[in-house]
């Protein structure tokens, strides 16, 4: 690990915890001065910013037109302040990790860390930070420990370790490179490896810290009840993916620790954590976030967004100011018996993409993801999906829980669907060892593939 990238990280979460003492007062002042901040950098060296904002540099914030992603990947190059770095070379630097390898902690350039998404929601997302805003990222997941209380640092080394991409481009697999340390021993491992090899290496490692997509988590957690896996975590972090009540029951049997549903993105780093009484508190002295309907207008707290608007207040590379995300979110109130003042985010229902439009009664049914959830969540031992086609639903069982069949989820869920107003679609049930990973490895639970109706 770059040892400045050390100093930077453990400077940043002692420097943090003192904001856990912050009232909402303090917190809203800081926002808007780093706010402030930002927009002075964004407008003195961003050609886009100054154009998409013209005529409203002195306006609130929440007037400020949003940016998708498609918006700042078709204007990267004018979005960016630091007029040496172009997407094309950083589309290269990528692709040369991928096809030949390389340590992807190491800094691009010497100074430079860069990740990828996957596209899965529409065009990939490339992102880059330097040294002092990557410093941030990493103290960012870090605060995750914190918050939940996990001791790590000297003189108390913390392994972890990670079940997810080691896709090079992923921002979990150049998170994991950049903390390996003595400090902070790290093991990466590919969602997509056998079960069998990634339980043998984690009874090798023994790891004090369990960081996994959630679908990488249910089967670890099967594993153990079997008696097959052996470690004994002080902490199991779910990410990246919705973590559903049965599993995090699920979890919790197999470790005797309550899972702690981290919320984060490439784009921004950790955007809520859990403190120890696993509420979800917002990072609003790193971001500021405005979950809203789907025609921008912000929605109460209480009541979940179709989207969410996102700023980061540490970006000066590439500025994200009103970055638009397909995450539907709940903000509750501030309040908690941590003490921290920060806001809760009461539950994160998924991407806008995972609800499905189907054939219906009257015209198109819109189906949310609970309609599945309800009816497979204890139905299947080690996951399921639900992948739309033309015509059908293939419904993907990763193994079967006792006393269910695949006739009888068939019809439990045509017994759903109907009532959801859902007519003339198929069921497709399979059993199947693996489910479909995206790109990054990734396991959504609802798919609405390009192609369908």
């Amino acid at each position: 690990m770059d040892l400045r990238l050390v100093s930077r990280v453990l400077f940043l979460r002692a420097s943090w915890r003192k904001r856990d003492r912050w009232d909402a007062a303090r917190i809203i002042q800081h926002q808007d001065h780093a706010l402030q901040e930002l927009r002075q950098a964004a407008y003195a060296g961003s050609e886009f910013y100054r154009r998409h904002h013209a005529g409203l540099r002195d306006a609130p914030l929440n007037q400020l037109p949003t940016v998708t992603k498609a918006d700042l990947m078709e204007h990267f190059d004018e979005a960016i302040t630091t007029p040496a770095l172009r997407l094309a070379d950083i589309e290269t630097h990528l692709k040369s990790l991928t096809e030949q390898g390389g340590d992807p902690g190491v800094p691009w350039r010497g100074q430079w860390w860069a990740a990828a998404t996957a596209g899965t929601t529409g065009r990939r997302g490339t992102f880059v930070w330097n040294r002092s805003e990557w410093g941030t990222v990493l103290a960012s997941y870090a605060r995750a420990n914190d918050w939940a209380e996990i001791s790590a640092g000297p003189p108390l080394p913390v392994k972890v370790a990670l079940v997810s991409s080691r896709v090079p481009t992923h921002q979990s697999a150049v998170v994991g490179a950049s903390l390996h340390s003595r400090l902070v021993p790290t093991l990466r491992l590919d969602v997509t490896d056998p079960i069998k090899d990634t339980v043998a290496a984690l009874n090798r490692f023994q790891p004090r810290i369990l960081v996994g997509y959630a679908s990488a988590l249910k089967p670890l957690a099967a594993e153990q009840h079997a008696g097959r896996l052996h470690i004994f975590p002080h902490g199991v972090m779910s990410t990246s993916e919705v973590l559903t009540p049965q599993t995090a029951v699920e979890l919790e049997a197999a470790w005797g620790t309550a899972p702690f549903n981290v919320y984060a993105a490439t784009e921004t780093a950790g955007i809520a954590s859990p403190c120890k009484f696993r509420n979800r508190h917002v990072h609003e002295d790193l971001l500021i976030i405005e979950p809203v309907d789907q025609d921008g207008s912000p929605v109460p707290p209480g009541t979940t967004g179709a989207k969410l608007l996102v700023t980061v207040l540490f970006s000066r590379t590439l500025p994200l100011i009103r970055y638009e995300m397909s995450d539907t979110v709940r903000l509750g109130s501030r309040g908690c018996p941590c003490g921290r003042s920060f806001t809760l985010m009461d539950d994160i229902e998924g991407r806008l993409e995972d609800i499905l439009h189907l054939p219906g009664t009257k015209g198109a049914a819109t189906v949310h993801p609970i309609v599945f959830h309800d009816v497979l969540d204890q139905a299947a031992l080690a996951g399921w999906q639900v992948i739309q086609e033309p015509g059908k639903l293939r419904v993907l069982l990763a193994g079967l829980a006792p006393g269910n069949s695949q006739e009888a989820i068939r019809a439990r869920l045509n017994t759903a669907l109907t009532e959801a107003g859902v007519v003339q679609t198929d069921l497709d049930v399979r059993i199947v060892d693996r489910l479909e990973r995206t790109a990054l490895g990734k396991a959504p639970f609802v798919h609405a593939m390009k192609t369908a109706p």
